[in-house]
């Protein structure tokens, strides 16, 4: 397929029917293909190259969710995420709006990083909740870590929170990198400040996906980190105020 319309094809890397980590309740899960960061430590390495993937119809993705809608209305919902579902919001907002009209809940699990476009705006008004991963809040290592100040980001929660979209403020623990206590103590003071958070979720660094670096044959530069274990998380959820 040469041209496409992106309002009614997605670049989608899979689907999953039945998530229960992703948003509340059963969710339908849409990975899109495609990122604009670098994290050094994604575990889908493969859905950063937008021409991954396969392009799926507006119709063929909606249809294939309806069939599923007993299961996860109306508790559960939709899910997006990626890569970074936020560089395809034109389908977004194409398939969001259908999905309004059924009353189901929609969710995007993103990094918000990104500029707040006419076109972001329109699908944030439209998404009942955002999954939004903090990548550092110490903007120099947020660069070091994902290869982009954390500028945008932060934006894009003020933005989100100030025109009452439902927030769960997530965070990988990553010891010696994202553990640091000033840097919790500047995350719990930025969270503090945003009005509709409704969960923090401080999620243990591991290397389940180093093998898709690897078969990719690139380097997994956190190689020598080690993974964070309980002790670390309950320490953080402490600095944070969460325990």
């Amino acid at each position: 397929m040469e041209k496409v319309d992106l309002n009614y094809y997605a670049k989608v890397h899979s689907i999953e029917s039945f998530g229960t980590v992703d948003g509340p309740g059963i969710r339908f899960v849409l990975f899109l293909q495609g990122c604009n960061l670098k994290c050094k430590y994604c575990h889908n390495r493969d859905t950063w190259d937008i021409n991954g993937g396969s392009y799926k119809s507006l119709d063929y993705i909606f249809n294939k969710i309806i069939r599923y809608k007993n299961y996860i209305y109306p508790n559960g919902g939709v899910t997006v995420t990626g890569g970074e579902p936020l560089l395809q919001s034109k389908f977004l907002i194409e398939l969001f709006t259908k999905l309004k009209n059924e009353n189901i809940h929609t969710c995007i699990d993103t990094s918000g990083m990104v500029a707040l476009t006419e076109d972001i705006k329109k699908l944030l008004s439209l998404t009942d909740l955002l999954l939004l991963d903090i990548k550092h809040i110490n903007s120099e290592k947020c660069k070091s870590l994902v290869g982009f100040s954390n500028k945008l980001e932060l934006e894009f929660a003020k933005y989100s929170s100030e025109n009452g979209i439902k927030l769960w403020i997530r965070q990988v623990l990553i010891p010696g990198i994202t553990d640091d206590e000033k840097d919790l103590l500047d995350l719990k003071k930025f969270i503090s400040e945003l009005k509709t958070v409704e969960k923090i979720e401080i999620l243990p660094y591991h290397k389940l996906g180093k093998y898709k670096w690897e078969k990719l044959n690139l380097k997994y530069e956190l190689d020598s980190v080690r993974e964070a274990n309980n002790d670390d998380v309950l320490r953080a959820k402490k600095i944070l105020g969460l325990t």
